[in-house]
């Protein structure tokens, strides 16, 4: 018989094995998976668990992608995910990225992508952070700020100056990431006149002198 405790169920089996890791019977099947990968490192009979990994995207990842952001934007009322419409890149995200000068990576877990962050550079000293994203059980632990760093870091090697980003008004968890990450409101505003009726804030942050000289993020994953 298959152990319950990989699949997320609460049985009896599941909740004493919980009980014997100090861990809860509250949450849904896959918060309950990630929160064993994650939290302690271990798995079914108390093995290791490999952490998330973050990798150079690819093409391949299309539907990974579509599924991780589909999922955050579905957590907004009014968000629409319109792929061959309004984000066609999606459809093969490494050729897109690349073709625009760009950089994207994503996080996996268990063999899921659970996380996504990119940049792409505007001129000689400013790169946007870009396609910031989360899925919800794998939150609360550090990793959304942990690729706010890996773009930063990216930035200050190819000698940046600043990183912007632009983040959906409806987005508040997000602006709040941002803000903790030393980045502040500029004032700026756009309309992307979309069929989610988008309006967007512009975040920024100032890269400090000698930034540059950390080791190469891309690397990892």
């Amino acid at each position: 018989m298959t152990c319950c405790w990989t699949c997320g169920c609460f049985c009896s089996r599941c909740r004493a094995v919980r009980r014997q890791r100090g861990g809860t019977s509250v949450g849904t099947p896959r918060e309950v998976v990630v929160r064993d990968v994650v939290g302690d490192r271990t798995g079914r009979g108390g093995r290791p668990v490999p952490a998330p990994g973050r990798r150079v995207v690819r093409d391949a990842d299309s539907a990974a992608l579509i599924a991780l952001i589909g999922g955050c934007w579905a957590e907004y009322p009014g968000c629409v995910l319109d792929i061959d419409g309004e984000e066609p890149w999606l459809r093969a995200p490494a050729t897109a990225v690349a073709a625009r000068g760009g950089r994207l990576w994503v996080v996996e877990l268990a063999g899921e992508v659970v996380a996504s962050v990119g940049l792409r550079p505007h001129g000689a000293t400013e790169v946007e952070l870009k396609s910031l994203y989360v899925a919800r059980p794998a939150r609360r632990r550090g990793l959304g700020a942990e690729l706010v760093g890996v773009v930063e870091a990216e930035a200050a090697r190819g000698g940046a100056t600043v990183v912007v980003a632009w983040s959906d008004s409806r987005f508040r968890d997000a602006h709040q990431l941002y803000l903790r990450c030393g980045y502040q409101r500029t004032g700026r505003s756009r309309d992307l006149h979309d069929l989610s009726r988008t309006t967007e804030y512009e975040f920024a942050k100032p890269l400090p002198v000698g930034a540059g000289r950390r080791g190469d993020p891309s690397a990892a994953g």
